[in-house]
């Protein structure tokens, strides 16, 4: 992720320095602590050095981080560091540039996703992903399906993001692998059973949307307080995180655009269970 414009060094020394700051420590009494000098601090801050784990408990012990806090900066860490930690076993299948993304999904505030051609994976149900698996030829489905299925916990937390998605009709016809209406019925099932809740959104943008054209996908992440806002953008051989102010806006101005042109949730609903019964009038029996 040398290429991103946020790494995650740079991410976890945006959150030490918040920290600190809200400790009212000093970077000089850091350094004491750590047994370094004052100028390493500054560095380990502003994401230019790696931070060895350790150092960071000690940060984290000195500044009084303690519970959920603490545990979600010594994830961010390993992520850092690039050491496996809690990404060993089957989680160790996911994409080293996706790690930060799983990593601050359940701390953000908002989240708002665009999908032109799939099912975004939060919304994935289990029958979906199996086929889109199975027909990509992966090695190791069980663990890429337990993974995903992890993801899923956001929607369960005490205080959850407002989780906010815009997909094109496109991603409701497309199934994995080709015509397969009891894979994309189950799916749309799914899809009206996850809308149910509170802070999930789901809005479709259909083929008449009145549009010049659509973007890529992309997502952005709003957080309550310390950790940078940003768009996330994937491709075939990585992942962006773009946090620069101008960037992140045009972002949101797409999504905006995006937004003003999808259906609202009732419409959005009707247009899903329609596509259900399409569905299952094509199931053979």
């Amino acid at each position: 992720m040398a290429s991103t414009v946020t790494s995650r060094r740079k991410q976890l020394g945006n959150e030490l320095r918040h920290a600190r700051n809200a400790s009212g420590m000093t970077q000089q009494q850091v350094a004491e602590v750590l047994g370094c000098t004052q100028g390493k601090v500054n560095k380990i801050e502003s994401g230019a050095v790696g931070v060895k784990l350790g150092d960071v408990r000690a940060m984290l012990d000195a500044f009084g981080i303690d519970g959920d806090e603490a545990d979600t900066l010594m994830g961010l860490a390993r992520a850092a560091a690039g050491q496996r930690g809690h990404w060993s076993g089957y989680r160790s299948v996911v994409p080293h540039w996706f790690r930060t993304f799983t990593d601050l999904e359940p701390a953000a505030a908002e989240i708002m996703t665009w999908h032109g051609e799939r099912i975004p994976g939060p919304l994935q149900s289990e029958h979906y992903m199996l086929k889109q698996f199975t027909e990509f030829g992966a090695t190791d489905v069980t663990s890429l399906v337990r993974n995903r299925l992890d993801r899923k916990a956001v929607f369960d937390q005490q205080q959850p993001p407002y989780y906010r998605f815009i997909m094109s009709e496109s991603a409701l016809r497309r199934a994995p692998g080709g015509h397969a209406p009891a894979v994309m019925l189950d799916q749309m099932e799914h899809l009206l059973e996850l809308d149910r809740r509170d802070r999930v959104y789901i809005h479709v943008l259909p083929f008449d949307a009145r549009l010049a054209s659509v973007p890529n996908d992309f997502t952005i992440m709003r957080f309550p307080d310390r950790t940078r806002d940003f768009a996330y953008i994937e491709h075939s051989a990585g992942g962006l995180y773009l946090d620069d102010v101008k960037d992140f806006q045009i972002f949101v101005d797409s999504w905006d655009r995006l937004r003003g042109a999808a259906l609202e949730r009732h419409d959005t609903r009707q247009f899903l269970k329609e596509l259900a019964e399409l569905y299952r009038s094509q199931m053979t029996i």
